[in-house]
């Protein structure tokens, strides 16, 4: 049970994405229970958000879930990998397992050029109770009119009533959006009904570049700071180009619970993995 308060700015902020990585760096299931029960029950716990599973993997979640018996259920976001017609059945497995598990959102990925009828079949899927949370797929090659249909697609996915969703991070250095890419996004994803979620990426708490490869990490703080700038059409690249994160922590600090509660509606969910939530490092910048 956690013992530190945790402000409404990032209370259960941070979802554990470990099972979304490349299986040859997943970590094992067990382990990932282990380590996201161990981490909702710390200090820190309110920072902990929902256990990102893919649907393949549920019932291997189930059973480490029975090994484990939690003392509440755990919150879990299912990722669509096997196709949309296997949702109805793994919902039937997470709702007959309610003293383990709650399926609080659907995800999936979608075309580029996503429309209303593909979306209305996507909400078919979703019972009321559960959010779906839709991934239009971000060109990679940086093209300007690919970039243009993206950012349409994730105006339809927020229009329609579902949440958009930013991939931060995956194995390959395009997988990392630019400055400019997420600025656009947090302007594209604006009307979104439940804000939008990150996908993997975010693992620090501030911006880290490695100076050998140039390959970037955005951070935590970075994107909360972006949001709280969007929000009154500041600058968002200066925010996610921001190394210090002493600057990016006071800046936060002096929002006033009603702008921070507006950064929460817009950006409603993080991605981390395989590392829990950073409440210690938060705490130290005064931020806990």
């Amino acid at each position: 049970m956690s013992t530190v308060r945790i402000p409404p700015l990032f209370a259960q902020l941070v979802d554990d994405t470990s099972l979304l990585l490349p299986r040859p760096t997943a970590p094992a299931m067990g382990q990932v229970v282990a380590r996201y029960l161990e981490a909702r029950g710390s200090d820190y716990g309110g920072l902990t958000g929902q256990l990102v599973c893919p649907v393949s993997r549920l019932s291997e979640l189930v059973t480490e879930l029975v090994k484990a018996g939690p003392k509440e259920p755990v919150d879990v976001s299912l990722v669509v990998d096997t196709g949309l017609g296997a949702v109805p059945k793994a919902l039937s497995l997470a709702l007959s397992r309610d003293l383990l598990l709650t399926p609080r959102t659907v995800e999936t990925a979608a075309p580029p050029d996503v429309d209303p009828i593909w979306l209305e079949r996507v909400s078919e899927f979703v019972p009321e109770d559960v959010l779906p949370v839709v991934e239009p797929r971000r060109p990679l090659n940086g093209d300007a009119e690919d970039t243009a249909v993206w950012l349409d697609a994730v105006r339809r996915v927020a229009e329609h009533g579902c949440t958009p969703k930013l991939r931060c991070g995956g194995p390959r250095p395009s997988d990392v959006p630019t400055e400019d890419q997420i600025a656009e996004f947090l302007i594209a994803a604006d009307s979104a009904p439940e804000g939008f979620t990150t996908s993997l990426g975010l693992t620090s708490v501030s911006r880290r570049e490695d100076p050998e490869t140039g390959l970037v990490e955005h951070g935590l703080l970075n994107m909360l700071v972006a949001v709280a700038r969007a929000l009154v059409n500041g600058d968002v690249q200066s925010a996610l180009r921001e190394t210090n994160a002493d600057a990016l922590a006071k800046e936060l600090g002096k929002l006033s619970e009603a702008a921070g509660g507006a950064v929460r509606g817009l950006l409603a969910r993080c991605g981390r993995g395989p590392e829990p939530a950073p409440g210690a490092e938060l705490a130290g910048l005064g931020l806990l």
